[in-house]
């Protein structure tokens, strides 16, 4: 079996368990390949925000062969899905289990892992939530430096600074939005360019129902 092709059955699998969301998986690889392209050099680890059916974070392990990297998922039976992905990668010379880990629960929590927290240049974001929710809920895994990736939807379909706003991420500490794009593939970069305060993020539940600020244009990252 090819490389391409064992990620694919595992791809399929997540969508047949209702992990990966419709539409043709080969498509849904080939952007989440894109997407890779576009964040460019590889980082010495990566956390992927509510990883659910494994896109891109199954990408980036495979595409990264020495970079360490966190799935994390707040659904247990997401989580156990991904970790059995995780045992059966057969494709590489190198075994996934121990450089690749999957942690279970809330980003509001587990942002404040002594583990986790602060402690990732790269944190990758695909359909988690609305922009503000994505940004607050990511902050605390990013190390001084480090940065947001998060696929954005087609260029026809939303602002990015209206969707970013440059005064609500610099209280996060953040950067103002970078746009990267190709071809119908496009990502935001947040770059965290201050010291994290203790407050974000906020309790479990909070970023969705207060959100630092209201979605302008498609409510979700794609």
């Amino acid at each position: 079996m090819t490389a391409a092709a064992s990620l694919l059955d595992l791809l399929r699998e997540a969508q047949r368990r209702g992990f990966l969301g419709p539409g043709p998986v080969d498509e849904q690889l080939a952007h989440a390949h894109r997407v890779t392209d576009l964040i460019g050099e590889p980082p010495a680890a990566f956390l992927d925000l509510g990883s659910g059916g494994g896109l891109p974070g199954l990408v980036l392990a495979e595409r990264w062969p020495d970079a360490h990297g966190v799935f994390l998922d707040a659904s247990q039976r997401r989580c156990k899905w991904l970790a059995e992905a995780i045992d059966q990668a057969i494709w590489g010379s190198a075994p996934w289990t121990g450089r690749i880990e999957v942690r279970c629960g809330r980003a509001e929590e587990l942002a404040r892992d002594p583990g986790l927290r602060e402690a990732f240049p790269l944190v990758t974001a695909r359909s988690f939530g609305p922009p503000a929710v994505t940004a607050e809920c990511a902050v605390g895994f990013l190390a001084p430096g480090g940065s947001l990736v998060v696929s954005e939807p087609p260029t026809d379909r939303g602002d990015t600074g209206a969707r970013w706003p440059d005064e609500s991420l610099r209280e996060l500490g953040l950067g103002p939005a970078q746009e990267r794009r190709a071809s119908d593939v496009g990502v935001v970069v947040l770059t965290r360019d201050r010291a994290l305060s203790d407050r974000w993020p906020r309790r479990i539940g909070i970023p969705g129902k207060r959100p630092l600020w209201k979605p302008a244009g498609p409510a979700a990252d794609r």
